[in-house]
């Protein structure tokens, strides 16, 4: 064990131990493609003198106090052991360029599956990085962050380390995100009278407490049927993952809310769902009508992005940690395949309905009260299962809208992944710059992912076309 300095001791958080627990080992991985080779000269430096100082937590360890309560514990680093350096075959001299980097692109895939399922020491930091000093067809070198999910949410970890990278064309500018802004929804609702808006407080009552109701039995009573993106099994979390990357227009995305007067958030998810089905059809025709969910995670801070300093402020909203909460979306049934439209309005219609539910809330509470019964493996346990019996896990993050650099490296592709879930597929999204990227994490030997990415690739084109051909459209609410 690395040396303990006494003077730091911060108590775990309850998510901290749910993500860091016998049932559930979860970390988020965030790659970094540069537009130039990696030179150790500049990265290592960054590590040493700013990374591991993002938070106290980045050089500490978890342990168990006198009392049986769980704190971190500050203990010396030595950078060098958190940094993995892989090494490939050789390649002939006499191979052409693009041919080596297809090659180099096999390796990476293949390291990639390697460590998805790895775990870093219990004894050391819950952090590691790997530093892919080869050529691939998208990148000169790949920086792999792999961070243990107690250490922070997707929201802390992003923000501690967007905090880090400058603006690639002028580093002195900060970066800067997409504006959230008030839905035609929210607007609808201040322009209401105070009749309706009762009426409408009433309904989103009783739905967000039909929403909690549905929540319970679904993590506790019943599970989505066998699919061919759910084997059912327990423990495929240990197994071998593979992770392929989707790249979409944001531009085109974009033209596709316009044209049908919906969200980015409606077209990607009715786009992904659209997709599952058709993979699901390809594989076995009769479960394009199964029973499946999705599950979908929430930073339940309801923030934009914020600067390190500012996050980790008392008074601030978007405070370090662990705020997520998640909910069940029905993946809707593919009966009518010649109408793919059909899954964008029916996602909007599902994801407008839990907008405004304070279920989530209802989750967060009962699982805080699980904590304090049951303590913190029966509520990983209860993660464990809602997964479990779930067919595939959903989140999304917001990224800059700048080009960006690490340490005079241009980052030319940026994009992340999620692990230590029971579900069989696991599917994250993130914007940067104009393109939005969709990471296909999906259990291998089970999932064919090559046919699953093209599913997926062939929805985002038969809904672009289906779009492109409606001329004029009511909104659909």
């Amino acid at each position: 064990m690395d040396k303990v300095y006494e003077e730091f001791e911060e108590p775990v958080s309850p998510h901290g131990q749910y993500f860091n627990s016998s049932v559930i080992c979860s970390y988020v991985f965030v790659f970094m493609e540069f537009a130039i080779p990696i030179d150790d000269l500049q990265i290592i430096p960054f590590l040493k003198d700013i990374f591991i100082h993002i938070n106290p937590r980045f050089s500490s360890i978890m342990v168990r106090d006198i009392y049986g309560k769980m704190t971190w514990q500050k203990v010396e680093v030595n950078v060098e052991e958190h940094v993995k350096i892989p090494k490939f075959p050789e390649i002939t001299t006499n191979a052409s360029s693009s041919s080596s980097n297809e090659l180099y692109d096999n390796y990476v895939s293949d390291y990639v599956t390697s460590i998805l399922s790895s775990r870093t020491p219990q004894d050391k930091p819950l952090r590691e990085i790997h530093l892919i000093k080869y050529p691939t067809t998208n990148a000169g070198g790949t920086l792999i962050f792999q961070i243990h999910h107690a250490l922070g949410d997707g929201y802390s970890l992003m923000s501690a380390l967007l905090s880090c990278l400058q603006r690639a064309d002028d580093p002195s500018l900060p970066l800067s995100f997409p504006s959230r802004r008030k839905t035609k929804l929210d607007s609808k609702y201040a322009n209401k009278s105070l009749f309706k808006k009762l009426c409408l407080n009433i309904f989103s009552f009783f739905s967000s407490l039909s929403d909690f109701g549905s929540t319970i039995i679904k993590t506790r009573l019943i599970e989505d049927d066998k699919t061919p993106i759910r084997s059912g099994y327990e423990g495929t979390e240990s197994q071998p993952f593979t992770l392929l990357n989707i790249s979409l227009s944001l531009d085109q995305i974009k033209e596709i809310k316009s044209k049908l007067r919906v969200t980015i958030n409606d077209v990607v998810c009715g786009m992904i769902f659209y997709g599952i089905r058709l993979y699901m059809e390809e594989m076995n025709e009769k479960t394009k009508t199964s029973n499946s969910t999705a599950v979908v995670m929430l930073n339940t801070r309801n923030v934009g992005y914020q600067s390190l300093k500012e996050m980790q402020k008392p008074e601030s909203k978007g405070l370090w940690g662990n705020q997520v909460s998640f909910l069940h979306i029905p993946i809707p049934k593919l009966i009518n395949q010649s109408y793919p439209l059909q899954f964008v309005w029916e996602t909007r219609k599902l994801i407008q309905r839990k907008r405004h539910s304070f279920g989530v809330h209802l989750i967060g509470l009962l699982m805080d009260l699980e904590m304090k019964l049951r303590g913190p493996e029966a509520v990983a346990k209860i993660i464990y299962n809602t997964l479990g019996r779930s067919s595939v896990n959903i989140s999304n993050m917001v990224g800059p809208i700048e080009s960006m650099s690490l340490e005079n490296h241009p980052v030319n592709g940026f994009y992340f992944a999620g692990t230590g879930g029971s579900e069989n597929v696991n599917i994250t999204i993130v914007s940067y710059v104009k393109i939005l990227k969709i990471s296909l994490r999906t259990l291998k030997g089970f999932i064919d992912e090559k046919k699953f990415k093209f599913c997926i690739e062939k929805a985002v084109e038969v809904i672009f076309k289906a779009a492109m051909e409606v001329s004029e459209i009511t909104n659909k609410n």
